[in-house]
C-alpha cells in the first residue's frame, strides 16, 4: 500500500561492506546536465490529448474522440512469422510491390531501387530531411500545416520559413507566395507540400502542383510531397480534388503524385492512413537516384532496417481484395464527412477549410471564441463538459491556431454522429 505523503521509493543500492552510502548518486546530488537545444520543440498536442482521453476512459467516462488521424478499420495481422533484419531500405519484394502500386494507380514507372521503406512516414521525413538539407538551409511550408514538418526540421537545425495561407489560396502555397517568402527570408533550399493536407484536407490539383514543381525546378529548390492521404478523397471535392484544370486521368481522383511531374522530387507516403496500419510503423519514400545512397547510409545507422513483420503484412496491401476493402472504408469516411458538413450551420463556427480529402475538418470557431476565449480552452471545456475530444489549432498554426479546431472523422459515422450531437448540445 502506498504510504501517505507520496509514492513509494526504492532504497538506494548500498556499497559492499554496509557503509550505507549510495553506489549511484541520487538526482538531488547531481549537478544539472545540459539539454540539447534541438530538443526544445513543442510536443505534439494530439498525442497529449490522446493520453487525456485514455485517462478519462479509465475513470469511467464515455469519451468520443475526434482527435487522432487513425482509421478505426484496421487490417488483421494474420500469422506473424519469425523475422530478422532486412535491408536498410526494406525487402526487395515490398519495394517492387510499391513500385507496382505507382504503375497501377498513377501510370508512373519507378525503379524499385529508388523506393526506400521506412519506419512510418515520420521515419521517412527524418531521413529525407537529413539527406537533403544542412543546418541553416531554409525550407518553406504552409501554416496551418502538420507540425512534425516544422519540428523535425527545427530539431535538425534547418530554418523553417512558414507561409501563412487561408481560404484565398485554399490553404495551399502558390508561386506568388513562394516569391514573397524568398524575398523576405532569402533563397529557399526546399519546399514541403501536402495534398490532401493535414489539418485542412485541401488538395493541389494537377495544374497547381505543376506550377509549384516548375517554380522549384527553375530555382533549384528541393520539392518534397507528402502524399500520405492519397486514396482518401471525395467526389464532391471540386476540381482540386479531381485533379484540377487539364487533368484527364482517372487516377487523379486519388491524388496527383508529384513524380508524374518531376523525377527529382521526393514523395513520402505510408501504410498508416489509406490502409489503416498506423501501429505497424511502416512508410516509404520515393527518391531521386542521387538521394538513394545517402538515405541508405543514414537508415542503416539510425534504424538498421524497417520492421520486418510489418513489411511482410504490407505485401498483402496491393491486392484487388485489399484495395476494395480500403475503398469501402473511404466510403465510410465520406459519409462521416457529410454528417459534419450537414451539421455545420448548427455548429455555428467560423470559416472552414474545404475538406477535399484525408479525414479532417478544420474550422475557425467563430462565435464560440467570444464564449471560450481560444481553441485550447474550448477543447478543454468540450472534453470535460461533453466527453468529446477535438484538437485545438495551435498544433498546426502557431500564429492563428488559437482560433480554430480540427475534427478527425476517421473514427467513423457513429462516433461522428454522437460527437456532433454532444457538441451542439454543449454549445447551447
Amino acid at each position: 500500500m502506498m504510504k501517505p505523503g507520496g509514492p513509494f521509493k526504492m532504497p538506494p543500492p548500498r556499497l559492499p561492506g554496509g557503509t550505507g552510502q549510495s553506489a549511484v548518486p541520487q538526482p538531488a546530488d547531481r549537478p544539472g546536465l545540459p539539454i540539447s537545444q534541438r530538443s526544445r520543440i513543442p510536443a505534439f498536442e494530439v498525442m497529449r490529448i490522446t493520453d487525456r482521453v485514455a485517462q478519462r476512459r479509465a475513470d469511467g467516462h464515455d469519451v468520443v474522440s475526434l482527435c487522432a488521424g487513425e482509421p478505426s478499420a484496421r487490417p488483421a495481422p494474420g500469422t506473424l512469422k519469425p523475422a530478422g533484419y532486412t535491408g536498410p531500405l526494406g525487402t526487395a519484394p515490398l519495394r517492387e510491390a510499391i513500385a507496382g502500386h505507382y504503375r497501377d494507380w498513377y501510370g508512373v514507372e519507378l525503379d524499385p531501387a529508388t523506393v526506400a521503406v521506412t519506419t512510418g512516414s515520420s521515419g521517412a521525413f527524418q531521413l529525407v530531411f537529413l539527406a537533403a538539407f544542412d543546418p541553416g538551409d531554409r525550407v518553406a511550408l504552409v501554416s496551418p500545416g502538420y507540425p512534425a514538418y516544422r519540428n523535425i526540421l527545427t530539431a535538425l537545425g534547418v530554418s523553417v520559413v512558414e507561409i501563412p495561407v487561408g481560404p484565398e489560396t485554399r490553404y495551399q502555397p502558390t508561386p506568388a507566395l513562394l516569391d514573397a517568402a524568398a524575398e523576405a527570408h532569402g533563397p529557399l533550399a526546399g519546399l514541403v507540400v501536402a495534398s490532401p493536407a493535414n489539418p485542412t484536407g485541401t488538395m493541389l490539383g494537377r495544374a497547381e502542383l505543376a506550377a509549384l514543381s516548375e517554380w522549384c525546378s527553375v530555382r533549384g529548390v528541393r520539392l518534397i510531397s507528402d502524399e500520405i492521404y492519397h486514396g482518401i478523397t471525395f467526389a464532391d471535392g471540386g476540381d482540386h480534388a479531381a485533379g484540377g484544370a487539364g487533368a484527364g486521368a482517372d487516377s487523379d481522383r486519388r491524388g496527383v503524385t508529384v513524380r508524374e511531374l518531376d523525377p527529382e522530387a521526393v514523395v513520402i507516403n505510408s501504410f498508416s492512413k489509406y490502409w489503416g496500419m498506423t501501429g505497424w510503423r511502416l512508410g516509404w519514400a520515393i527518391l531521386p537516384h542521387s538521394l538513394v545512397a545517402p538515405l541508405e547510409a543514414l537508415a542503416s545507422n539510425f534504424a538498421l532496417s524497417p520492421p520486418a513483420p510489418a513489411q511482410e503484412l504490407a505485401l498483402s496491401a496491393f491486392t484487388e481484395e485489399s484495395y476494395a476493402q480500403r475503398d469501402a472504408v473511404v466510403e465510410g469516411f465520406a459519409r462521416a464527412r457529410q454528417l459534419i458538413l450537414d451539421a455545420a450551420p448548427q455548429l455555428d463556427w467560423g470559416v472552414a477549410a474545404p475538406s477535399d480529402g484525408a479525414f479532417y475538418y478544420y474550422s475557425e470557431l467563430g462565435p464560440q471564441l467570444a464564449r471560450f476565449g481560444d481553441s485550447i480552452e474550448y477543447a478543454r471545456a468540450l472534453l470535460e463538459g461533453a466527453d468529446v475530444a477535438v484538437v485545438p489549432g495551435v498544433d498546426f498554426d502557431p500564429l492563428a491556431g488559437q482560433r480554430a479546431v480540427r475534427l478527425s472523422y476517421a473514427a467513423g459515422e457513429s462516433a461522428v454522429a454522437e460527437a456532433l450531437d454532444r457538441i451542439i448540445r454543449f454549445q447551447r
